[in-house]
């Protein structure tokens, strides 16, 4: 009876410990380059926080790995999906932002060097440890083991050639104060990460301004991409993400301008009517009242002291 006991009690664990594994899928995309799409859901203990996306380039000297996703399991689970894809080495890890979904999978890449900009470095050294303090709130058993592993590594913007490869580093500063973007020359594929979110809404706790970001973004039209993979949300051959992504700062700014000049309350603004033009954008009612509460006392602000 101990026995038959013990095995019913690890039958009913089974299907909890299957729940907990990321069905990670890689789709090439281009040339040596392949993408990890997330789901455009916020985070919950269901997805365990999959809601980023993530990609790498295989070189011919070795892989670079482009944001390590929200838990050491996540980690490792991209690790194993890299490795069933190419014999390449890892080269290289880069931190592309602040936000927990993209470095908290560091730990699985800790023998590779793992790079970011300065300011990214510092903010992850400092914020860090609070990012997944609140992550294992989120998404619970997910996190099981992830400690915060500081990239190692500054990154400097410029342009670089790797394994047949010439990438241009840039730095801009829109979504969490300082971002990374990357064009690969070689291929024509840019990576924006989190300064484009597209068919997801945008998430603003760290950004310094709707309309600097919405300006940065010019600097991206301006490249000659021919395929972009935004941080959040599918793949875009066009520039349709960045209208999106225009059009939805735009309105946030004057939505939250009209009712601090109204002198509209916090909760009179959030109930304020999304226009149905972005009715294809997912959480677009949730992430617009976190913009409120992240975002509205600057505006009151602005109004009561010019």
């Amino acid at each position: 009876m101990k026995y038959l006991s013990g095995w019913i009690l690890l039958w009913l664990a089974l299907p909890v410990q299957a729940a907990l594994e990321y069905d990670l899928q890689a789709e090439q995309v281009a040339r040596n380059t392949w993408f990890v799409e997330g789901k455009t859901e916020d985070f919950s203990q269901e997805n365990g926080g999959n809601i980023v996306n993530t990609a790498f380039i295989v070189t011919a000297e070795g892989v670079i790995v482009l944001d390590t996703g929200v838990s050491k399991r996540y980690g490792e689970a991209l690790r194993q999906l890299i490795e069933s894809t190419t014999d390449q080495p890892m080269r290289l890890i880069i931190n592309t932002h602040q936000h927990p979904d993209h470095f908290l999978g560091n730990q699985a890449f800790a023998d590779v060097p793992i790079a970011a900009l300065e300011q990214t470095r510092e903010q992850i050294r400092r914020n860090g440890d609070a990012f997944a303090e609140n992550m294992y709130r989120l998404v619970g058993d997910w996190m099981r083991g992830t400690d915060v592993v500081v990239p190692s590594q500054t990154l400097t913007p410029g342009i670089i050639d790797i394994g047949g490869h010439r990438l241009e580093w840039l730095a801009l500063s829109g979504h969490s104060g300082a971002d990374l973007v990357l064009f690969d020359h070689t291929t024509g594929v840019l990576f924006p990460f989190d300064m484009v979110f597209y068919q997801r809404a945008l998430t603003t706790p760290h950004t310094p301004g709707l309309m600097q970001w919405h300006q940065e973004l010019e600097q991206l039209r301006a490249i000659p991409f021919t395929l972009m993979l935004p941080g959040h949300g599918p793949r875009v051959e066009d520039g349709r993400a960045l209208d999106q992504m225009q059009a939805y700062l735009e309105w946030l700014d004057r939505v939250l301008t009209d009712a601090a000049e109204q002198g509209l309350s916090m909760t009179e603004t959030m109930a304020l009517p999304i226009p149905a033009t972005f009715d294809s954008i997912a959480l677009r009612r949730a992430e617009f009242e976190r913009t409120v509460f992240h975002l509205y006392p600057d505006y009151e602000q602005a109004v009561f002291e010019p």
